[in-house]
């Protein structure tokens, strides 16, 4: 069984103030410091999305959704910087019912949001989408948008529950699904991703299992039972776990981790 405390513990010895604010919220749920809700909104772009690292002052798909993650962890949704971002995702979304990176971002966005690239559009599209979906209860355009994407995903599905796109494009689309009552279509990519778990990353198992819980899966279920015992495994002696990007996103995943394994 995964050691929480112990994980705690590394959020608080290696976190700034944002992230352990992210575990004060979601260990409370109790409001958290307005200076510090303001540090984790900074650099948000006037047309409401945030850039990326890799791209300038563009508003970025991909950025915005993992700068999202960060605010829900802060239960930071219902602010104006969160609604802002959101409202960009819905402008952003193309008729068909997709996303895609700008395409001044071709030259310098990493493979997984490369405009003109067909998984990357599918990880985009269920990246934004699953972010309407979670928002749905504010607006019903955010509800509509996210049902559109879901239909999107689920069309790209191929006969066997399969995905062309990256693993993360999987349990993200499933969240869409289950939301959305696409149990079937839900169930068959969970069978998939069950057949992983034992080979993933904890960057893969965590934020997997901690998406799925956020829409209402249960966590008794099959799928993050079996999350929930190769995170066990997983976890390192100072209490965390390990990123797949370098040392400096540690904290994120054990956040990660911490959402998916709490009660």
């Amino acid at each position: 069984m995964a050691d929480l405390d112990a994980a705690i513990g590394y959020v608080v010895a290696h976190g700034d103030a944002v992230d352990r604010a992210r575990l004060s919220w979601l260990r409370s749920g109790l409001p958290q410091a307005e200076d510090v809700l303001d540090k984790a909104e900074i650099g948000q772009a006037p047309d409401g999305g945030w850039p990326a690292f890799w791209g300038g002052d563009v508003a970025s798909i991909d950025a915005t959704c993992f700068r999202l993650t960060e605010l829900d962890d802060l239960g930071a949704l219902d602010r104006p910087a969160a609604r802002r971002a959101v409202e960009w995702l819905v402008r952003r979304q193309r008729p068909d019912g997709t996303w895609e990176e700008d395409e001044s971002l071709a030259d310098s966005a990493p493979q997984w949001a490369r405009p003109g690239d067909p998984e990357a559009q599918l990880y985009m599209t269920t990246s934004a989408g699953f972010w309407l979906t979670v928002n749905g209860a504010q607006d019903d355009r955010y509800a509509v948008a996210g049902a559109r994407a879901a239909e999107a995903f689920r069309a790209s599905l191929r006969p066997d529950g399969s995905w062309p796109s990256f693993l993360v494009a999987g349990w993200l689309g499933a969240a869409m699904l289950h939301h959305f009552g696409w149990f079937y279509e839900a169930a068959q990519i969970q069978l998939i991703l069950a057949d992983r778990v034992p080979g993933m990353s904890p960057a893969d198992c965590a934020p997997m299992a901690a998406t799925l819980r956020r829409v209402g899966v249960s966590p008794d279920d099959w799928l993050l039972m079996a999350a929930k015992d190769r995170l066990s495994g997983t976890q390192r002696s100072d209490g965390g776990w390990l990123s797949d990007d370098g040392d400096a996103f540690n904290v994120h995943i054990t956040l990660a981790a911490i959402r998916a394994l709490r009660d």
